[in-house]
């Protein structure tokens, strides 16, 4: 049987989209190794979002190409966001590359291996030397959202990703998303209540919706539909009280919320653009809804967020933080923020800094700033050094730390929920699970704890990572 080795980088979308592939290999008779040297098949799913990552794919099938001079006949490809950005130049530029394939074309991967892989045989049978041939595909196509829905679950999986959409038309000035993802583009709702309610039957109980701006779903497709919460934005200067509407992502929400026997429902990444009152509501409507948001803030400086095509100043992010405690008390706030955007000051920095304090996040990823080509930033003048983005970053990750600290401190002693999902990944003697507030649970137990949710004593906290008192259980 042929074997498949699949590496993935970047975000859960990602993840998701490897999962699919996957699924679809199997089903084509393909068997998948976590071996990379028992593979007769490579595939690497890329992230282009920093040029960090592309050049951790880059170099991870330069190594694996050693592999051929032992199987000539072996197949090599890149999937995903740099695979639809660079498209043919990767034949080119690696040598041993046989497949590309972008983003809205996952669904034919596995017919695009086997192809490679019969055409490879034929030439070997043929005594050919030359046994290339290859394939790329990062075309456009219709409809391609409706095809992530195929699932490759292990024995007892508690939590479940589901793709609602894909694509982005934001444009943020430093991201390369909307080039490599395409335009926004959203499944129907029926098609996920099922896709969930398919999840729900096979043991899953918390599912998280995946959408590249998951609260803008549906925007261009569904209608909003009437009821009594106010559309008006926290983003729109002085607004006035617009036609009381349900936005299509609310419908959603609800719509899954309502599937029998799902015990959590999450979902990422929004944009805080698209919290109108409807979905700042459903955090104390809708039980189900686990009390965490990842909120991408960016930077805290206006100047700065304005020459990123954010749409929003750091008072009114702010305030819309504000809204989401009130509407759940107990809410957890997680972030992304960029230090070392074109143009930023010292006194920029410091507002972004003074505005992370001010929220009090849970956590944060920070990120330097990587350009990336063919995005309007990456042509911006007063390009930060590296060394002053270093010395940023590294400040803003202790103030991270010692807020994140804070919150993990302030749960010891308390019995926090947790679903738990299996073995840690740091340590296999210990099980883990999530609270709702997405945070880390650590603890002692047994198989029969894996798919449970249940309380767990907090005995100590490391900061990102809370410890549990087996005693509990």
């Amino acid at each position: 049987m042929t074997k498949v080795f699949l590496k993935t980088y970047g975000c859960q979308m990602n993840e998701r989209d490897s999962e699919q592939v996957a699924r679809m290999l199997v089903a084509r008779g393909f068997e998948m190794t976590p071996e990379e040297r028992e593979a007769d098949v490579v595939l690497l799913n890329t992230c282009s979002v920093r040029d960090m990552a592309e050049q951790k794919a880059l170099g991870k099938m330069g190594l694996l190409g050693r592999l051929r001079a032992a199987k000539p006949e072996m197949v090599f490809g890149f999937l995903g966001c740099m695979a639809q950005s660079r498209g043919a130049e990767l034949v080119r530029d690696v040598g041993h590359v046989d497949l590309v394939v972008g983003t809205q074309k996952f669904h034919k991967v596995a017919e695009y291996v086997d192809e490679i892989v019969r055409r490879k045989t034929a030439l070997r049978e043929q005594l050919m030397d030359d046994a290339r041939f290859s394939i790329v595909d990062v075309e456009e196509e219709a409809g391609s959202q409706e095809t992530i829905r195929e699932h490759v679950l292990r024995e007892r999986q508690a939590t479940a990703f589901v793709s609602i959409m894909q694509g982005c038309n934001m444009h943020c000035t430093f991201c390369i998303v909307p080039s490599t993802r395409g335009a926004e583009r959203s499944r129907r709702i029926e098609e996920i209540v099922r896709e969930v309610e398919a999840l729900v039957a096979r043991g899953v109980k918390e599912v998280t919706l995946l959408g590249q701006i998951v609260n803008l779903y549906g925007r261009h497709e569904f209608p909003a539909l009437s009821s009594s919460i106010s559309s008006s934005s926290s983003f729109s200067p002085g607004s006035e009280m617009k036609k009381k509407t349900k936005s299509p992502f609310v419908q959603l929400l609800e719509a899954v919320h309502a599937v029998p026997g799902l015990e959590r429902l999450r979902f990422t990444s929004p944009h805080p653009i698209g919290f109108r009152d409807d979905l700042v509501n459903a955090f104390a409507e809708l039980p189900k809804l686990m009390p965490h948001v990842h909120l991408p803030m960016q930077s805290g400086s206006d100047r700065v967020l304005k020459a990123m095509h954010r749409a929003y100043t750091a008072e009114r992010y702010f305030a819309l933080t504000e809204k989401l405690r009130a509407a759940r008390p107990e809410i957890a706030l997680t972030t992304d923020i960029i230090v070392g955007f074109p143009g930023e000051t010292d006194e920029d920095y410091s507002a972004t800094r003074e505005l992370v304090q001010r929220v009090g996040f849970d956590n944060a990823f920070i990120f330097r700033y990587s350009p990336r080509r063919e995005t309007p930033a990456a042509a911006m003048e007063q390009q930060v050094p590296e060394p002053v983005k270093e010395e940023r970053n590294h400040d803003l990750l202790r103030v991270v730390d010692a807020l994140a600290k804070a919150k993990g401190n302030a749960l010891v002693g308390r019995n926090v929920e947790v679903l738990c999902e299996g073995a840690s990944k740091t340590n296999a003697d210990r099980l883990m699970g999530r609270s709702p507030g997405n945070k880390i649970v650590i603890f002692e137990g047994s198989e029969r704890h894996v798919g449970e949710i249940f309380d767990v004593k907090i005995t100590r906290s490391s900061g990102f990572s809370l410890y549990g008192d087996p005693a509990i259980l």
